[in-house]
């Protein structure tokens, strides 16, 4: 397939015109192409996006661990230019956990394409759990990561931990050689979160929220992970988890390489409002609020997707550029996956959402096929 007169943002997020040459469901050529092909040149074409961090969407959770829920989510996805993402599950038994890996390895769709495996749980602290059920919470150890990477036939690719809740230094440098460690759901003092990152923590989870906040004088998670460039840092831009002047200030530290939008969503999102499940609790989504919450009021996770907080972050200030590496290339670094998907370019899948001039999304491909 060749598209024609493309206007697009290239491998440096540049924006340039060409032609652009798909076999195979990769992108095999970019540049002026001789021969027919379909003129593009009405809309703009970005990478697919890639959401590390999502539990659910159109009433579907992950963690139902059923070809069905995955793909409600991967059509859903699909929909909103999510081309890839990381099924992320709830804190749950471990057998549990294993028997979710195993749906997971085995789905296949035609719609958005799963990643990896990202497990938030069940490897948290308590005092720091959200959402998270702590009837499962547990200490983490080498032997139950490397049952999880198995029963996921290696797509295990992020997963979270409370570095302070149990001996963490030998997981942290055994497990990160085989998956990203992130940092989360954690009550870690600034020495601590120090420690961990100096260990082989690369990542924090949803950055400010379910963490030690930064202070003038103890800078707890939050001002440890800005403060390390080895460290790229989730944010949901609902603009309700955090809220626009943080998020500004986070990506003037973070810059256009460190920062991950992420979704954090259940599976209300798409559905309006109501009541739902989130890892076996209850949790609402009222008129006129844009998040779900527990009975408690608490903030449970989110009703958005990646390209509405792509648009929020374009209304609140962020640059085109570092927004759009948010959502692609970065998280798809974060993954190991940046050398197949997250950006425009030669040898890559041929992930592709075409929007006009408005932002609205007109057409979306995933792997050279129009989803």
């Amino acid at each position: 397939m060749l598209l024609k007169n493309v206007c697009f943002y290239n491998e440096l997020f540049e924006k340039e015109v060409a032609d652009i040459q798909i076999d195979g469901g990769k992108i095999s050529a970019v540049g002026v192409i001789a021969g027919p092909g379909r003129d593009m040149g009405e809309f703009t074409a970005l990478p697919g996006f890639v959401d590390i961090h999502i539990h659910g969407c159109a009433g579907a959770d992950a963690s139902d661990g059923t070809a069905e829920s995955l793909e409600k989510m991967s059509k859903h996805l699909a929909k909103c230019g999510v081309t890839s993402f990381c099924p992320t599950t709830m804190t749950l038994p471990l057998e549990r956990l294993e028997q979710i890996a195993e749906n997971i390895a085995s789905f296949k769709s035609a719609w958005a394409k799963i990643a990896g495996i990202n497990f938030e749980g069940p490897f948290i602290a308590k005092s720091k759990k959200g959402a998270q059920n702590e009837a499962y919470i547990a200490p983490a150890d080498c032997e139950s990561a490397r049952r999880l990477y198995d029963a996921g036939a290696g797509l295990m690719k992020l997963i979270t931990i409370a570095p302070e809740a149990f001996d963490s230094g030998e997981f942290i440098k055994t497990v990160s050689k085989y998956c990203t460690v992130a940092i989360g759901h954690s009550a870690a003092s600034g020495s601590e979160c120090k420690a961990a990152i100096d260990a082989g923590v690369t990542h924090a989870t949803h950055l400010f929220n379910a963490m030690t906040p930064m202070t003038h004088r103890e800078p707890g998670i939050a001002g440890t992970a800005l403060d390390c460039e080895s460290v790229t840092c989730e944010l949901i831009c609902d603009l309700h988890h955090v809220c626009p002047a943080v998020l500004r200030n986070a990506f003037k530290i973070l810059g256009e390489d460190r920062a991950c939008v992420i979704s954090d969503s259940m599976r209300a999102a798409g559905l309006g409002t109501g009541e739902f499940e989130l890892g076996g609790q209850r949790v609402f989504v009222k008129e006129g609020d844009c998040v779900a919450r527990l009975e408690n009021g608490t903030i449970a996770a989110s009703v958005t997707n990646m390209f509405e907080e792509f648009k929020n972050l374009l209304q609140i200030g962020i640059s085109f550029k570092t927004a759009l590496k948010a959502c692609t290339i970065n998280p798809a670094r974060v993954i190991g996956e940046d050398k197949n998907i997250g950006s425009i370019a030669p040898g890559k899948a041929a992930d592709i959402v075409f929007v006009d001039k408005e932002l609205n999304i007109r057409e979306v491909y995933i792997d050279g096929k129009r989803a």
